[in-house]
């Protein structure tokens, strides 16, 4: 139901490409300490959340949250500074191992002169440097949109994104040999560096609706709150749930550091696994949470839901990646209808507990 979902409506797609942006584009409001610089960075990811990544990359390169954030905006010919240089390479574009110390230095000459004025981006003319500029094998008296271009048009570009694609979509651990990312990176590349039908490709691959690819992931603290309230149509306080996901690791607009989160298997531990389950209590308990504009209770009487076992086997089919056991449904439905208070939170609070529910 997910993978129709996401193919077939746009704006599930958009909102978990957006996500992945975030992730790769990582900037933090810790440093920039302007909310809307924040905001106007994370609508500039979303509308071009599957477009065009050279495009993309030319508008988050001049984007004054990421000029303050990595220093960019200080950027002068008497004293370039390297920061973005060495980022947009190795992180957004490249990949270590496909650039030099000397790429670097010239790479970050090009981006000299570029300021903020008024919270906007401003070209100082008389801040860059119009030498002639060496890197990645070409040689000219670039600026910084040119060297956007060039830097995108490697070889490694593509795949270095079909890897990270397919790591955020199929699995944190998935071995991405050169058989498998190739093709993908041929495509992206005939494309001209278009997201969407590479995506569409994967999201439509026997890859990925593989065992490879099912409960190999394990869920972010977003993806594991607002995948909860999708499947239940569910809204909530929004400013107590980012709070929520803070704790839990993935701080939005507050990323650890320029790599983004690490994910994968750092996202669960002894204390963000407590910290889901009073996530999941707080929703489903919390006088601001709706369920289709009601209460738990009425979500599941309007369903249909009339006993513990039929609310556990309609989970399971919302929220769990693969198929719950049938002891632990049993065990769920046990302690509901031995415990006191409503059977419907307690059966709900201790699904999302599950295994199951931590993997998508």
């Amino acid at each position: 139901q997910w993978a129709y979902r996401i193919l077939h409506t746009p704006r599930p797609l958009m909102e978990k490409m957006t996500l992945f942006w975030h992730g790769h584009f990582a900037t933090s409001a810790v440093k920039v300490e302007d909310a809307g610089l924040m905001q106007r960075q994370n609508d500039v990811l979303r509308a071009h959340s599957l477009g065009d990544f050279q495009e993309l990359l030319l508008e988050i390169s001049r984007d004054p949250a990421m000029l303050l954030y990595l220093d960019s905006a200080s950027n002068r010919k008497a004293h370039p500074n390297e920061n973005y240089a060495r980022e947009i390479m190795e992180l957004f574009s490249l990949g270590e191992g496909n650039y030099s110390e000397g790429d670097i230095r010239e790479l970050a000459r090009c981006f000299t002169g570029w300021e903020i004025k008024r919270k906007k981006f401003r070209f100082n003319r008389y801040q860059h440097d119009t030498g002639v500029k060496e890197f990645l094998g070409v040689e000219g008296d670039f600026g910084g949109e040119e060297a956007v271009r060039i830097v995108a048009s490697q070889e490694a570009t593509p795949k270095f994104i079909v890897r990270k694609l397919l790591r955020f979509f199929i699995s944190d651990d998935l071995n991405l040999s050169e058989a498998l990312v190739e093709p993908l990176a041929n495509q992206l590349t005939r494309d001209e560096l278009r997201i969407a039908p590479t995506l569409q490709q994967i999201l439509s691959s026997n890859l990925f609706f593989s065992p490879h690819s099912r409960a190999r992931k394990i869920r972010s603290p977003v993806e594991f709150g607002a995948g909860f309230l999708l499947a239940l149509d569910g809204t909530t306080d929004c400013f107590q749930l980012a709070n929520s996901f803070h704790e839990l690791g993935q701080g939005l607009y507050m990323p650890p550091s320029v790599k983004g989160w690490d994910g994968g298997r750092d996202w669960i531990n002894s204390s963000t696994l407590l910290g889901r389950a009073n996530l999941v209590q707080r929703l489903v308990s919390g006088g601001k949470t709706r369920f289709a504009k009601g209460s738990l209770p009425e979500w599941v009487a309007a369903n249909g839901i009339d006993d513990a076992g039929a609310l556990v086997d309609r989970l399971s089919v919302l929220l769990a990646a693969v198929e719950v056991p049938q002891r632990f449904k049993q065990q769920i439905v046990e302690s509901a209808d031995s415990g006191p208070g409503d059977w419907s939170t307690q059966v709900t609070r201790a699904f999302c507990a599950l295994p199951e529910f931590q993997l998508s």
